[in-house]
């Protein structure tokens, strides 16, 4: 059962553990910005601690810890709670789930974590039983929350529920290169990821995503390699006509022949200069 201290109380910074497996790495950009803030208004938002027997552990606020460090403060303000490590890695989870500037490489991440903290404080879930969720009321409990984070995201429910499953597929290390990809990694990504059950076929999806491809091209470029097939390769010219023509297709011929009039030297250049080259 979760225990919290009757108020705010300081300690010294470096009394407080901050263990290895924290979900995610101290970011360079919040840290610029919460010295920023502090600098300008002070430290408002106490650190979260859990007290052990070992001492003071880091659950909530590693950017701010890490601000005031380099301070060079010596104590910080903490909200300091005793409770067990399920409970510690769902509020670590749920903290952050809550605020703002999540990725959707992140929101995996957490989401996971959140999922499988409750799973350990509630076994009961794990297990399924329908009946035995509604005559505890878990089953509203976890779903709230869920509806809770999906609107915060403005997504629907069942894409949480998906980007949970695709985080728990998503090893620490390869969340730690997706992070570091060139290109952001999209919700659509994560739901693609979500949807392969193969785990060699996941990790390399997962390796392209890290390098600055796209999900679904690299799924499709997977599946065509493991079927001795050679993706096809897309002429520009082609999809460029195609997509004209079908714009053009759709448009009223009032709005053609205004196109027409606007480019004509452009056309006649063209044709001209391409020998009728193209015409379909």
């Amino acid at each position: 059962m979760t225990k919290f201290m009757p108020s705010v109380t300081v300690l010294p910074i470096s009394d407080i553990a901050v263990l290895p497996d924290r979900l995610r790495p101290v970011s360079a950009a919040t840290t610029a910005v919460l010295r920023q803030v502090i600098g300008d208004f002070g430290f408002t938002v106490p650190v979260l601690v859990r007290r052990t027997r070992k001492g003071f552990v880091l659950i909530d606020g590693a950017n701010r810890l890490a601000v005031m460090t380099a301070l060079g403060q010596t104590t910080i303000p903490v909200v300091a709670i005793t409770c067990r490590d399920d409970e510690a890695r769902a509020l670590e989870a749920s903290q952050n789930l809550a605020g703002a500037g999540m990725t959707p490489v992140d929101d995996a991440i957490f989401l996971a974590a959140y999922s499988a903290a409750y799973g350990e404080m509630h076994p009961e879930t794990r297990a399924g039983i329908a009946g035995g969720l509604a005559r505890q009321g878990l089953a509203t409990e976890l779903s709230s929350f869920a509806e809770t984070i999906a609107e915060k995201r403005a997504m629907t429910v069942r894409q949480v529920r998906k980007i949970a499953r695709a985080g728990r597929s998503i090893s620490r290390e390869d969340a730690d290169r997706l992070r570091g990809s060139p290109r952001k990694v999209t919700l659509d990504d994560l739901l693609t990821v979500a949807k392969i059950g193969d785990a060699d076929e996941r990790g390399a999806v997962v390796a392209a995503l890290a390098a600055g491809k796209k999900a679904a091209a690299a799924r499709k470029a997977y599946l065509a390699a493991k079927n001795g097939l050679s993706p096809a390769i897309k002429d520009p010219v082609d999809e460029g006509f195609t997509a004209l023509r079908v714009l053009w297709n759709r448009v009223p011929k009032r709005a053609r022949r205004r196109f027409a009039e606007h480019f004509a030297a452009d056309l006649r250049e063209l044709i001209g200069g391409a020998g009728g080259e193209g015409r379909a």
